[in-house]
């Protein structure tokens, strides 16, 4: 009699399609993906020249272990963009699609799916919580839309992004203009600043003030208060809240060179930012990209995936096409966050996709499962980051019994007049030479706290190595009495001189390997 075996079910087949979009140059797929499916235990199917517009040939997908052949026939279909109808019906029952389906805006889609009995899994549902971030594909595919858009505003500038003095003239920094400092916000932001402009950015979360100045921006407030954001989207935001921002923009406009708009609400039209009245108090020459011209537009104007000029001089780019402008990045990273998902669901490494419920990110990314549509999900909380108090708020009243802290305002007086007292004592019955120094002295420390004062703080840990190496020019002094009859000053011109050379030489070390972290190594 023989035991009873556990059956063995062979691995699924995951198929990588071609975009069908005109215009479309990604894919959901990249040789180096395709082997990240083959450790999971997929067997990898690639429709012919579906990889040709990235960059990636037939060839190196065989390379990489893929397989030629019909990817529509596949246990789970890879796709960058939604299906037409043409492609829905080419699905099989029982497939999972995995695809940019949009949910919140095409419920017949999901229908459509879901009469075909098929499983959906929306890449633009991931929830924007820490565990789901490595499968964030709008994240990442607005990271490169950020970039582009800035790219795409140099290259129709006409002008150096940087400000320069040349022998033919002074050329002024060009000023930029960033609306929302999302992730695509951000990305423009460290693009513009990168290439040399002085950047402005606005977001109605307060919280974001910090990222904006980390990248080299401006942030710009809009004092009205918001509600916080509990999904890690934009939220709609109040009346008085526009109107403040409008006055804002109409100001940035007569003023700045170049504005990148990313407002974007889920599952609602892109919020109108920048009116034609703003266009039109902008200079000629100025660019505006509106990043949201596929859901409507942030500017009055934006023509959908055209650059247009208005009359007077300002061109408006509506491309919404940005992240597909940088086709070979693009699909590594959307293939990344692909195959990334696809290792959440395939908790055995054995080829076998598996949906669990329980799980907050699989709930939420199925739309559609064996035929049901479960779109909506259950709404996830995402616990945004508040926004600085100042300390008096933070703390109106201390603690009975509580010794007050920091020194009042009368002691502070007191320690003042206290040290002008001894100050002029001490000019007054020293020596000459010893009130001439001092004097120095005291000028020497008022001067060093401002100069210090001034520099950046990344820049704190260089300069105070350098200040400490030419501070080591007291050895002079320690080297002139050495010499000295006395042993006592003999021992401690020996001492000074030992110490200050430590200063000199660990100074200057210290420098040097600070640097070295800014220089790029021969082997680059």
């Amino acid at each position: 009699m023989t035991g009873h075996q556990p059956a063995h079910h062979p691995p699924q087949r995951v198929g990588v399609v071609a975009e069908s979009l005109p215009g479309e140059t990604r894919v959901a797929a990249t040789p180096s993906t395709v082997r990240l499916l083959l450790g999971l235990g997929y067997e990898v199917v690639v429709e012919p020249g579906a990889g040709a517009a990235s960059g990636f040939g037939d060839e190196a997908y065989a390379e990489a272990g893929a397989s030629p052949g019909e990817a529509w026939a596949a246990d789970v279909v890879l796709k960058v963009n939604a299906p037409t109808d043409e492609e829905i019906a080419r699905l099989r029952a029982g497939t999972t699609l995995v695809a940019l389906v949009a949910p919140a805006q095409r419920p017949e889609l999901l229908e459509a799916l879901a009469a075909r009995d098929v499983t959906v899994l929306a890449l633009d549902a991931v929830p924007r919580i820490s565990r789901a971030q490595s499968m964030d594909v709008l994240s990442s595919m607005a990271n490169i839309a950020g970039y582009r858009a800035v790219i795409e505003a140099a290259h129709v500038f006409g002008r150096f992004f940087t400000g320069q003095v040349t022998a033919a003239g002074k050329v002024p920094p060009a000023k930029v203009l960033v609306a929302g400092a999302g992730v695509a916000g951000l990305a423009a932001i460290g693009a513009a600043s990168s290439l040399g402009a002085i950047v402005r950015a606005t977001d109605p979360r307060p919280e974001v003030a910090d990222q904006v100045r980390s990248l080299g921006g401006e942030y710009l407030a809009v004092d009205v208060a918001q509600e916080e954001s509990t999904d890690g989207y934009a939220r709609a935001t109040s009346a008085d809240y526009d109107r403040a921002a409008a006055r804002l923009y109409h100001e940035q406009a007569r003023d700045v060179d170049v504005v990148v708009t990313t407002a974007l609400i889920p599952g609602r039209p892109a919020p109108r930012l920048v009116t034609a009245a703003d266009v039109a108090a902008m200079r000629p020459g100025s660019v505006i990209v509106d990043m949201a011209a596929a859901q409507g537009g942030n500017v009055e104007g934006t023509v959908p995936g055209r650059s247009v000029v208005t009359d007077n001089g300002v061109t408006v780019i509506g491309y919404t096409d940005l992240a597909a402008r940088l086709p070979a990045q693009a699909s590594q990273l959307f293939g990344t966050n692909l195959a990334n998902l696809l290792r959440l669901l395939t908790p055995g490494k054995d080829g076998r996709l598996v949906i669990d419920f329980d799980d907050v990110v699989q709930r939420t990314v199925t739309v559609v499962r064996a035929g049901t549509v479960t779109w909506p999900p259950p709404p996830v909380t995402v616990s945004a980051a508040p926004p600085s108090t100042a300390p008096e708020a933070a703390s109106p009243a201390a603690p009975v019994g509580a010794k007050p802290s920091g020194i009042t305002p009368a002691g502070r007086f007191g320690l003042i007049g206290l040290g002008m007292l001894a100050t002029f004592l001490l000019v007054a019955f020293a020596p000459a030479q010893l009130a001439e120094n001092f004097t120095v002295f005291a000028l020497s420390v008022v001067i060093g706290y401002y100069v210090i004062g001034k520099v950046h703080h990344s820049l704190h840990t260089p300069l105070m190595s350098v200040t400490n190496a030419i501070s080591g020019i007291v050895v002079i002094g320690a080297l002139v009495q050495i010499g000295h009859e006395g042993t006592l000053v003999t021992v401690l011109s020996s001492v000074a001189i030992l110490l200050t050379s430590v200063n000199i030489f660990g100074g200057f070390a210290v420098t040097r390997r600070m640097l070295s972290m800014f220089s790029r190594g021969e082997s680059r």
